[in-house]
Order: C-alpha cells, then structure tokens, then sequence
C-alpha cells in the first residue's frame, strides 16, 4: 500500500528507511468509490491525500450550478483543496474522485509535523507547491488567446491523460469550452 508514496519520495529525496517507515505511519489507506466527494465547497480541507490508483478532480460550481474543473491528479501525485488545507479558511471548490480509487490520507496537524521534522519532506512540500504554481500559471496564460482547437492540443502535449481518462464533460469543463466542441476537436486530430 505504502510503495508507490516510497518511490515517490525516494524520487525527490534521500530517506533512510526508519525515515520512510515513520512518514509511511501517518498516512492512513483509504479506498473511495467513483464519484466520492472528499472535500465539500465550504468545507475545510484537513487532509492531503497521496493518490496510490485513481483520479482526483478539483472543482466548483458556478452560480446557475455549472461545474468548472480546475484540476485533476493522477497515481502518484497529492491533491487537495490548497488554499483552504493552508489558510483554514472555508474552501471554495469540491474534491472528488472520477475513478475508484486507492489513497493514502494524512491530517493538516500529521503533514506540518513531517515537513518540520524532515527538510527532505519540506523540500518536496516545497517542488509540488512550485509546480502546481507552474501549471496553473501555464493553463492560465497559455490558454488567453487560445481558440478551442489550441486549447485541446495544449492539454494533449502538457497533460495527456485528461483526454484518456476524464469524461467530455469534465474535460470540457477544464478547457472551457462545450463537450460538443471537444468531441468534434478529438475526432479531427
């Protein structure tokens, strides 16, 4: 269960093994349904999750309750609601699971324990913030002026499994633009 968070940290920094097995200890396995909601819009987000199989997608919803997603995480990566994991403050999105998934979950309190006893972990806390600060810097400023085509072929170089493993819908949602407009890009490239 705990192999998959191993490699990815072995990846990013050198633990000795009473290191990994005492991090390993404060992830808790968790294995969702399809569609679970982890985190509720006005929710506190209290956990990260690490994503052992699955996908996790970030959204919110609009006035007239159209969904918007904003992110999605793979097998082999964390996801939660930053923002609110970080501030505290209620957040302003939804969690869920688009897969059945198998994860590791650790508590706000259990992950600032880890990032202060370990500067490898607080390194790595550090690489996924700035990467996630990269990717939604690229899908912000990429995709001003994009059309609906360069949209779909920015998402199919820069994140390649959104079009494999999400539905039209939540894909759509994600480029903005309509699940009929993404149909009719797909089917042309």
């Amino acid at each position: 269960m705990y192999s998959t968070l191993k490699l990815f940290l072995n990846k990013k920094a050198e633990f000795d093994t009473e290191s990994l097995e005492f991090i390993c200890f404060h992830f808790k396995p968790l294995k969702t349904k399809r569609n679970e909601i982890l985190i509720s819009y006005n929710d506190i987000a209290k956990n990260y999750y690490f994503i052992n199989k699955g996908c996790i997608r970030l959204f919110t919803t609009t006035n007239a309750g159209q969904e918007i997603s904003r992110y999605f995480a793979y097998e082999g990566n964390f996801v939660t609601a930053l923002p609110s994991f970080i501030d505290q403050h209620p957040t302003e999105e939804f969690l869920q699971t688009i897969e059945k998934s198998e994860l590791l979950s650790i508590t706000r309190t259990d992950f600032y324990k880890l990032v202060n006893k370990f500067p490898q972990f607080a390194k790595i806390y550090t690489e996924i913030l700035e990467l996630g600060f990269i990717v939604a810097q690229k899908r912000i400023y990429g995709f001003q002026g994009f059309d609906a085509k360069e949209k779909v072929q920015w998402v199919i170089k820069n994140q390649p499994q959104l079009l494999v493993r999400v539905s039209n819908k939540m894909a759509a949602s994600y480029l903005g633009i309509s699940p009929s407009t993404l149909s009719r890009i797909k089917s042309k490239l």
